[in-house]
């Protein structure tokens, strides 16, 4: 089972959508998925329960479709920082116990999806371990989402340099337009190919609703080691 720790340069950047991308476009290539959110900060009432919607989603990207609580480990009420809210319940996130319910939530996938939480270095208390440790437990691979937005290249330059320093591969990035009125996207996008050292896998568009199809169309999945993109192309949006 291969595993991909999806992380971003930000919050709020599309991690979500962007794993739910991931998903469909995996599953049209007939490859078994499994998704897992470690740990969530931030719930709502769906249908009658709090839930967290980044772990909603996930389920329901999903084929056959899982239960919020079948992706997301960790859950808590406020949204604040998970080692906030952590501390407020009192609950110790432990790297090593998050990565073993995360491959016991893999099953018998062929690709694991491990959706963080924030950026690269979010805690998971105040002077311990990071969500970074918990993707070295895992030996995953790293997929960045960069939000384009001012400040991107230095929070895309920045986390590339730690996840190399903490001695995983940065397989690729993902940019998501988060304001199709930004300033020089184009001029943005080529220098994060030229400085980050791994491939783009897509340039999701904006969007004014979007679904996990139409950031499917976005993705180029030949680029993942051991995925064969399908020869008629993905979905359009």
């Amino acid at each position: 089972m291969r595993r991909l720790f999806v992380t971003g340069t930000d919050t709020g950047v599309g991690k979500t959508w962007v794993t739910a991308g991931l998903i469909h476009a995996l599953q049209s290539l007939g490859v078994r998925v499994a998704a897992v959110k470690p740990v969530a900060a931030g719930t709502a009432w769906i249908g009658g329960r709090r839930l967290n919607e980044d772990a909603v989603l996930l389920g329901s990207a999903l084929a056959p479709p899982r239960p919020p609580e079948a992706v997301a480990v960790v859950v808590f009420d406020p949204p604040v920082a998970p080692h906030i809210a952590a501390e407020h319940a009192g609950v110790r996130l432990d790297p090593d116990r998050l990565a073993r319910e995360c491959l016991d939530r893999g099953g018998d996938a062929d690709w694991l999806l491990i959706e963080g939480a924030g950026g690269w270095r979010v805690p998971l208390s105040r002077r311990g371990p990071t969500l970074a440790d918990l993707a070295r437990r895992l030996e995953a691979e790293v997929l960045l989402v960069v939000g384009l937005r001012l400040g991107c290249l230095n929070h895309a330059l920045l986390t590339a340099e730690a996840v190399a320093a903490d001695g995983l591969r940065l397989a690729g990035w993902v940019a998501t337009t988060l304001d199709p009125r930004l300033p020089e996207i184009a001029a943005q996008l080529d220098t994060l190919r030229c400085r980050l050292p791994a491939p783009c896998f897509g340039v999701v568009p904006f969007l004014e609703r979007c679904r996990p199809e139409r950031i499917a169309a976005a993705l180029t999945l030949d680029l993942l080691p051991g995925v064969q993109a399908d020869p008629k192309g993905a979905d359009t949006p």
